[in-house]
């Protein structure tokens, strides 16, 4: 698991990285979950379907477990959102507190 390589896209311009911002409920604010890709060609067609015009402004980096747990604790994400299929989104919420668990 900690050798699956996983892929997150990137901005080109500020450094940050591609993310859902969900409402929290029963409050004001929005909690972030970087968006993870299985496979490369899933982040290309994510951002080829859904936001075409600005695809060029993002990079594609293959990440492992390791780096990932480091990249939401750095950035202080509330988990990941794991894009299981790109064309027609279907994302799955996973909340990182000691570990990934469903939302």
């Amino acid at each position: 698991m900690f050798s699956d390589t996983r892929y997150i896209l990137r901005s080109k311009q500020d450094g940050q990285y591609l993310v859902a911002r969900v409402p929290i409920s029963g409050q004001d604010k929005l909690a972030q979950y970087v968006l993870v890709f299985n496979e490369n060609y899933d982040a290309l067609s994510y951002l080829n379907t859904h936001a075409k015009d600005v695809a060029h402004l993002f990079s594609l980096e293959g990440i492992n477990a390791v780096q990932l747990k480091s990249i939401i604790g750095r950035w202080g994400f509330n988990g990941i959102g794991l894009v299981n299929e790109p064309i027609q989104p279907n994302v799955q919420f996973l909340s990182y507190e000691k570990g990934f668990y469903d939302r």
